[in-house]
């Protein structure tokens, strides 16, 4: 199966690096069966690359306001992204970005990381440099359960 990360995030902006170093942890890291894309502050540039790849699985990860505390993460359903259940910083709303991967690509995963703080030249939270390794594992071991953590 022809499998492909997609983050998403600004890596100017503390936690919303959360997609883009996950990103950067599996291009030094590269795991068996994974391609990785980072679509940075704005991922719908890149639908196009996405659908010349062919993958039949695209798990997109980003930092996503859910009320929860940070570094938790929660797989969201279209229904979540769509009803506004979450907040991003992204110029188009996710649930556009996860309608238009769903024409071509078969299986879409969306990870949300809650972040600690998003604010212009912030370092990431030690809770979501965690949670970004945590997800790693998960991805390494072919484990997309999040509800313990």
């Amino acid at each position: 199966m022809k499998r492909l990360l997609f983050t998403v995030g600004n890596e100017l902006m503390g936690d919303d690096a959360a997609g883009p170093l996950l990103a950067r942890l599996l291009t030094r890291s590269p795991l068996d069966n994974w391609e990785v894309l980072n679509g940075g502050s704005a991922p719908e540039n890149h639908i196009h690359k996405v659908r010349e790849f062919g993958a039949e699985m695209v798990v997109v990860v980003d930092a996503a306001e859910m009320g929860l505390s940070p570094g938790s993460i929660r797989i969201l359903s279209e229904e979540d992204i769509a009803n506004q259940f979450l907040m991003t910083t992204h110029n188009l709303p996710l649930s556009f970005l996860i309608k238009a991967l769903k024409e071509t690509v078969p299986h879409v995963l969306f990870i949300g990381i809650q972040p600690k703080h998003l604010a212009f030249y912030q370092a990431v939270s030690p809770e979501v440099k965690e949670a970004v390794k945590f997800v790693y594992d998960k991805m390494r071991n072919g484990d997309f359960d999040f509800a313990e953590f």
